[in-house]
């Protein structure tokens, strides 16, 4: 019967541990932006535009940013010229 008691209130310590200590997490739009930005990165790498098959994998991804208002209208609009 101790031995229980004792699962119990350890169980008990512990959950309620675990819900007090998850720190709060920043969802800005400024902070999903920059996560997006960081994913995006590592996403096209290897991708040089020098196939067709390249160049629209990477205007899918740039349309996408672009209309998201992940990418600023600068940005947006500087891949468009380079095109």
């Amino acid at each position: 019967m101790q031995r229980i008691a004792l699962a119990l209130t350890v169980a008990s310590a512990l959950s309620a541990a675990g819900c007090t200590s998850t720190a709060r997490v920043n969802a800005s739009k400024e902070q999903l932006n920059l996560t997006a930005r960081t994913i995006v990165s590592t996403s096209l790498i290897g991708a040089r535009g020098a196939t067709p098959v390249d160049q629209d994998k990477i205007d899918d991804t740039v349309a996408g940013l672009c209309g998201a208002r992940v990418w600023t209208k600068e940005e947006c609009s500087a891949h468009d010229a380079a095109r």
